[in-house]
């Protein structure tokens, strides 16, 4: 970039329409927010009339029969409503119409206030499960309410307000102290804390400086910062979430879709042996039709499966809301299902267990060379190149300061490197093949010499170029990627929990092995191509079972889609990666992947200690009200109950 390209005007003061950044905070128990939810109001209110009509019982019957009335449509209309569209639109019968029937069926035999208490009480588990499943999804779903509406767009010195989806790449953007930042881009000019935590959980603002990368959606600190926009809005890092966000909240995993199913024959089993428990007992047993109409309510009461329908979701949101506040995004409950039965993790090498960045760690001149010349010529020949091994070379340079050259007909040597002319003589630096050729003009013992060294950087894991001065040897360069701080920490964690961990790569047999002894992983494949990896992610998957995949590449997308889990790198992955993932490192914490193993298995351990614990209440109740006989009101508590209690135990996980 440079400063003369655009025109930046003075800073202006905050004018009175600029976007305000509404910050998430951090969610504890809110009573006011759960008595604002609707459900819960008309729970409340159905609790409220069914006392006072309870209370007005003694001396005006009818009176108590109108208030009893008031309370059964208050508190039951949310759940007939959703009970009678289930069977309009899909023919299915669900829990809501049983309870309501049961209510209903009281009512008849003149328990009114037991079918009061029991749409009091079955109003409240439902309010109470919608209410956690909003929260839960809020702590995603706050990350949309950060989305910038509009930018200060400069143009020829000149500020403008426009909506972000005309803003397009290079236009410069002034975001002022305290505002959203509106689209991903670069600093032009500022310094400035931004608080990233919308994007990657970090807890601390992370600092911005010119040529820094900045995010649509994170919040700048306290100064000025002028932003060359590098994505147009549609592909931003934020916009991605967004997308990824919808997806998790709509996706259900098998197990829920199982219940579902499930839920619809157990709805329409519980109908037929009511209607035959109504029907049969008087004649069979010869008890009376009061009686037999009475148990048979507290069956219908009993054997709905409200708390097992209730066993998974509450648990798997709250499971992926505590994980998106770590900066680890979902796309689904389906994957945190499948997260909980992994055996293997399988990481890419750059990128993922390493930084992705080279850095030139030897640079050797030979005789008669001096190595700030060959640095300079060096970083001349490779500054017009966007590899990443010639962007390392010119990095250095910049560091040290070094002085560059005017160079001409520079040109890439396919398959081989690049070349160059500087001050009449010609440069080259790519592979050391030509060693092996004997294509170079050097003396035998020179040349030994130099594969020995060649040799010596290569068994360290180092990528060596050769630099050439025509046909003589000038020098050599060694560059390797460093392994991310935390990736050795990472692979620890994972083997603590049992879990063997496989590094694919592209790279070279002997650089993987480098890398394999500095971070500790179990099993490396190597020299391997985007085919390769899905070849070996099938025979992991048929020897050791479930398989996670880690990537941040284009080659890592057929993968991750191909691994029983695919987990893309936030941050630094490419479009495709992200696209493809089941779910995203946000922050590129690789060392948060088996936190998130261990939660998807306690959230697995929570929801089997769910089911268990609802079939066994269900059983034991339908049991009782046949061996001895139960009282509607104990049916309706301990039923009831037990669907609150199982929504509460699924809350643990937001702890």
């Amino acid at each position: 970039m440079q400063a003369t390209s655009k025109q930046i005007p003075k800073p202006i003061a905050r004018q009175g329409n600029a976007q305000q950044p509404r910050t998430p905070k951090p969610r504890r128990f809110d009573p006011r927010a759960m008595l604002r939810n609707r459900e819960m109001q008309a729970a409340l209110g159905s609790g409220l009339l069914m006392l006072i009509a309870w209370a007005v019982s003694g001396w005006s019957e009818v009176l108590s029969v109108l208030i009893y009335v008031i309370s059964y449509t208050i508190g039951g209309w949310i759940k007939a409503k959703e009970g009678v569209e289930t069977l309009v639109k899909e023919r299915d019968l669900d829990v809501n119409l049983l309870m309501i029937a049961a209510a209903l069926g009281a009512a008849s035999i003149g328990y009114w206030n037991e079918g009061a208490m029991l749409i009091f009480i079955f109003a409240m588990s439902g309010a109470l499960e919608s209410y956690t499943m909003e929260r839960s999804k809020k702590d995603i779903s706050s990350l949309m309410a950060l989305k910038p509406a509009t930018a200060v767009r400069i143009e020829q010195g000149a500020m403008s307000e426009v909506p972000i989806d005309l803003l397009a790449v290079g236009d410069l953007l002034l975001v002022r102290p305290g505002e959203l930042i509106p689209a991903d881009g670069k600093v032009y000019r500022g310094e400035s804390a931004v608080n990233q935590a919308s994007i990657t959980g970090e807890s601390l603002p992370v600092e911005k400086t010119t040529g820094s990368e900045v995010f649509a959606g994170t919040v700048n600190g306290e100064g000025p910062l002028y932003i060359e926009v590098t994505t147009a809005a549609e592909h931003t890092l934020f916009a991605k979430i967004i997308k990824m966000v919808e997806e998790a909240e709509t996706e259900v995993p098998d197990s829920q879709r199982f219940i579902k199913r499930l839920e619809a024959i157990y709805a329409r089993v519980v109908v037929i042996a009511t209607v035959i428990l109504i029907a049969l007992p008087p004649f069979v047993l010869d008890w009376s039709w009061s009686d037999t109409f009475y148990k048979a309510m507290v069956f219908l009461v009993v054997a709905s499966p409200c708390a097992l329908v209730s066993s998974i979701m509450p648990a798997m949101l709250s499971a992926i809301s505590k994980s998106a506040r770590k900066g680890i995004l979902f796309k689904g409950g389906v994957h945190l299902e499948n997260m909980a039965k992994v055996t293997v993790v399988a990481f890419d090498k750059t990128g993922t267990l390493t930084e992705g960045i080279p850095q030139v760690t030897d640079f050797i001149a030979g005789e008669g060379y001096s190595r700030d010349e060959l640095l300079a010529v060096s970083a001349s020949i490779e500054k017009l190149s966007r590899h990443p091994l010639a962007e390392a070379i010119v990095r250095l340079a910049e560091e040290e300061r070094v002085e560059l050259h005017s160079t001409q007909e520079s040109k890439s040597v396919t398959g081989w490197g690049i070349e160059g002319w500087i001050n009449g003589r010609l440069w080259r630096i790519g592979k050391t093949n030509v060693l092996d050729e004997r294509a170079v003009a050097v003396k035998e013992e020179r040349h030994a010499s130099w594969k020995a060294v060649r040799k010596q950087l290569e068994s360290e894991g180092k990528t060596v170029s050769l630099i050439l001065e025509g046909d003589h040897i000038a020098g050599m360069i060694a560059l390797q990627d460093t392994v991310r701080p935390q990736a050795e920490a990472a692979v620890r964690k994972l083997q603590k929990l049992g879990i063997k961990v496989a590094m694919l790569t592209g790279d070279r047999e002997a650089t993987a092995a480098v890398m394999a002894g500095r971070t500790g992983v179990d099993l490396v494949f190597a020299d391997l191509l985007p085919e390769d990896k899905v070849a070996h992610i099938k025979a992991l998957r048929e020897q050791y079972g479930h398989v996670i995949m880690v990537g941040d590449g284009v080659n890592d997308a057929p993968a991750l889609a191909t691994a029983t889990v695919g987990m893309g790198m936030g941050m630094k992955g490419s479009g495709a990666a992200l696209e493809i993932a089941d779910v995203v490192l946000m922050n590129d914490n690789i060392e948060e992947i088996a936190s998130t193993i261990e939660l998807a298995r306690r959230t697995q351990r929570i929801v089997k200690q769910n089911m268990i614990f609802a079939v066994t209440v269900i059983l034991t109740l339908i049991l009782s009200n046949f061996l001895q006989g139960i009282a509607l009101p104990f049916g309706v508590v301990g039923h009831e109950g037990s669907t609150i209690l199982v929504i509460l135990n699924g809350l643990r996980l937001l702890r």
